[in-house]
């Protein structure tokens, strides 16, 4: 019997829950993928979900709350050792908060069986208990620092809550994915203020550049002050002249928040630029919503997608892979399977938001649209699904 081959399995589930990035980011890949497919094909009218399933609202819940509840989770249970010095969530603890977020994912698929108070519930706890634990690693460690980002996952999870307390009460509502919404874009200025400017003046750095970018100050305080009000409003109001003129201008900040990064610097280092274009499309969609709302009759765009396939999607998918290499011990440098990754969403996602212009029926440009942003998470599975169930390359460094 060969015994290497016999505790392969075990090694490869050992490898799988020991950092939370591992299931999580695998996972979220896997379903964005699951979930735009299925959407499509409901579109299309090529099949139907399960009986007592709403397509239009299942497809948002599990794009805001499933694909993107995964993502924070890998996200925040591989940083916050960093943030607080602690050992991380890992082995049977990390795999029961994964199932969890599996059950969440099967119960939604299922109300017609267990009820909607049923799923309701069953999809709730995962997000309440990541937020918990993100509280207690966080206060542990005194890392007052990281407060805010565990307020926003309370937020989140309540934001999960109340789009279900809204279908329950009265079949469907858009409260709690406007909140949802508003968190993740929150969630980007907030984190991807701090990263995007520090990697960056880290390559720069090492290059021996004296031009780095703007190091964080009033301006870019005021700016993530903005934002809150805007996407606030937004939120309990989303439509309106007052609303639109403070999404315009939390856009037009941010975008000048950015270009005080100098991201042309790095444009040839798609691990760095991809960051910098995903700021991006935050700043471009809020000022497009802002328009949307000053125009009369609105804007011939998808607005919203600028946010959701445009700034939510190319900043997971940023952070999932450049987390993946660093955390299994490789070179922090994108190879080709990457790049076609980062080409694939930031394409898929202008597609989605242009739509409406195509020079095709508006059918054919949404199934073109979530063909090739789905494309990406396929591509990010075959490249970096089989590094999450090995050790690090680097093996003495740990898991």
């Amino acid at each position: 019997m060969n015994v290497d081959a016999a505790l392969a399995p075990r090694r490869a589930a050992g490898a799988l829950f020991s950092y939370g990035f591992r299931p999580f980011f695998l996972s979220a890949a896997l379903w964005a993928v699951v979930t735009v497919v299925a959407w499509s094909g409901v579109m299309a009218g090529h099949w139907a979900l399960p009986p007592g399933v709403d397509p239009f609202a299942w497809h948002v819940r599990e794009m805001i709350f499933g694909y993107t509840g995964a993502v924070l989770a890998g996200f925040l249970l591989t940083a916050v050792p960093s943030w607080t010095d602690r050992a991380p969530v890992a082995g049977w603890p990390l795999a029961g908060l994964w199932v969890l977020w599996v059950l969440g994912r099967v119960a939604g698929l299922m109300p017609a069986m267990l009820g909607d108070l049923t799923v309701a519930v069953v999809d709730c706890v995962f997000l309440i208990a990541l937020a918990a634990v993100a509280w207690r690693e966080v206060a542990a460690a005194g890392n007052r620092r990281n407060l805010p980002i565990c307020a926003l996952i309370t937020l989140f999870a309540m934001a999960n809550a109340i789009a279900h307390v809204e279908r329950l009460a009265i079949g469907i509502g858009d409260l709690g994915p406007r909140l949802g919404i508003a968190v993740l874009a929150l969630l980007i200025a907030l984190i991807g203020g701090r990263i995007v400017p520090n990697f960056t003046r880290n390559v720069l750095t090492r290059r021996g550049s004296q031009n780095l970018p703007a190091a964080f100050g009033r301006f870019d305080a005021v700016t993530l002050g903005v934002t809150v009000v805007a996407l606030a409003l937004w939120v309990v109001r989303p439509d309106g002249a007052v609303t639109g003129a403070t999404l315009v201008l939390a856009g037009v900040a941010n975008a000048a928040r950015l270009a005080r990064w100098r991201g042309v610097r790095v444009v040839a280092a798609p691990l760095l630029i991809v960051l910098h274009i995903g700021f991006l499309w935050l700043a471009v969609g809020l000022a497009l919503m802002g328009l949307a709302r000053l125009v009369p009759g609105g804007l011939p765009l998808n607005t919203l997608h600028a946010l959701t396939a445009g700034a939510i999607g190319t900043m997971t998918l940023a952070v999932m892979t450049r987390a993946c290499l660093g955390h299994t011990g490789r070179p922090l440098v994108a190879g080709p399977g990457t790049t076609l990754i980062y080409g694939l969403v930031i394409v898929g996602a202008a597609l989605r938001v242009a739509a409406p212009l195509l020079p095709v029926g508006y059918a054919t440009a949404l199934a073109l649209a979530s063909a090739v942003w789905a494309g990406a998470f396929v591509a990010f599975v075959l490249v970096y699904g089989p590094m999450l169930f090995r050790g690090r390359v680097d093996a003495a460094a740990g898991p």
